[in-house]
């Protein structure tokens, strides 16, 4: 099958069904469009894209359609499609020029007019500026992104680096901006996410450690965190990076200290966790101090059994969406899902998420299956069919 230049790989559809206008000012930042519209397709927005003069002197309206396969607006002209109700408006990158002139009600351009209208309709905005150190430490910038923060505009700002506070990476924003535009959707939640691999210290250079890179709790706490959900991540010992926009992540590397964080999120308004995490059954009953000599022959480490999360915590969040994960091995498919449904009865649990150890990066086994409280089991194919499925119920509060 042949592939177009303008083709783009779907990775998620937090913004699928959602009509965006952008707007793209001034700036050398104005380069980045390209990026930034390509990543807001891969996520299913539908954009109306307008062009201040000033961006097109900067970048051509050519390479703005190629990259947003939609109409690009360059001026005036008799049909106002930038008067049409939008779902959203993304303002990046947005010069001082812009925010100043909006803020002060100015319609000196399609874009202006649109941001107006966007205000009177309660519309989400999302600004990002992008300007030179010195103009973005002016106290009245300051005072103009105070002004238009309280208006319930989003402003976003950029690291400094090299004497300017430049745009945040394309795939910052578009999670940021969806997060911004489906919070405001019902049902979102306050979710609780475990994920990684937990570590039992012998001495202080030591330890036994289970394995688990963390790539299923951070793909579901993306995922959760762009459909608008507000998301806690209780992070184990993880090999994969942390998407920088996921806005609290606690590290907990022992079961312990992870229990003892779950435990005071508990005293929180929590509506679901998400029991990702790889947690020791088995831990070091008394770690030494200091580092053990080597070559001293062989060392004996007595192990005893930890703390069951799932079960300590059952009084605390009693009425809430629970969903734990079960990895089995050398088992039968019929008794795996027994096993998940002896821990969903036992342990109070609203669904779970089995596994076999064997079939784990067998691109021909399934990446799981969800098992709920009648015994029911579905069939999981891939991580994103996972993250729909808990997102789901989630949502719903089973």
């Amino acid at each position: 099958m042949s592939v177009r230049d303008t083709d783009v790989e779907i990775r998620g559809s937090s913004l699928a069904g959602k009509r965006i206008l952008v707007g793209v000012t001034g700036g050398i930042a104005a380069v980045d469009s390209v990026r930034l519209l390509r990543e807001m397709r891969r996520h299913g927005a539908e954009m109306l894209v307008i062009m201040t003069e000033s961006a097109r002197r900067v970048i051509t309206p050519l390479a703005i359609e190629w990259a947003s396969q939609c109409q690009v607006i360059t001026d005036w002209d008799g049909d106002m499609k930038q008067l049409e109700d939008v779902d959203a408006i993304l303002v990046a990158p947005a010069t001082r020029n812009t925010i100043a002139a909006h803020l002060h009600g100015m319609q000196q351009g399609p874009l202006l007019m649109a941001l107006s209208a966007a205000r009177s309709r309660n519309t989400h905005v999302l600004m990002v500026p992008s300007m030179h150190a010195d103009l973005a430490d002016d106290p009245v910038t300051d005072d103009i992104v105070d002004r238009l923060r309280e208006e319930g505009i989003d402003v976003m700002w950029g690291d400094l680096e090299e004497g300017k506070r430049k745009t945040p990476s394309h795939e910052h924003i578009v999670a940021r901006f969806a997060h911004g535009i489906n919070s405001k959707l019902s049902h979102r939640k306050n979710v609780v996410i475990t994920l990684g691999g937990t570590y039992s210290p012998i001495d202080d250079v030591r330890g036994v450690q289970n394995t688990s890179s963390g790539a299923t709790g951070y793909g579901l706490a993306d995922e959760l965190y762009r459909y608008g959900h507000d998301v806690t991540c209780v992070v184990g010992k993880t090999s994969v990076a942390q998407p920088p926009w996921l806005p609290l992540c606690i590290k907990a590397e022992q079961p312990d200290e992870m229990l003892a964080e779950l435990k005071a999120l508990a005293n929180d308004e929590i509506q679901a966790w998400v029991h990702a995490a790889a947690v020791l059954d088995y831990v070091v009953e008394a770690p030494a101090e200091g580092k053990l000599a080597s070559q001293q022959g062989p060392l004996q480490v007595n192990l005893v059994e930890g703390a069951k999360h799932i079960q300590e915590l059952k009084e605390k969040v009693r009425g809430s969406t629970r969903i734990g994960f079960k990895l089995e091995t050398g088992i039968k498919q019929r008794d795996l899902i027994h096993r998940a449904t002896a821990q969903i009865e036992h342990s109070e649990m609203t669904a779970v998420v089995a596994n076999r150890l064997e079939d784990l990066g067998d691109q021909s086994k399934p990446r799981g299956y969800l098992v709920d409280k009648q015994g029911s089991h579905f069939v999981l194919e891939t991580q994103d069919d996972l993250n729909d499925a808990l997102r789901t119920i989630i949502e719903r509060g089973d």
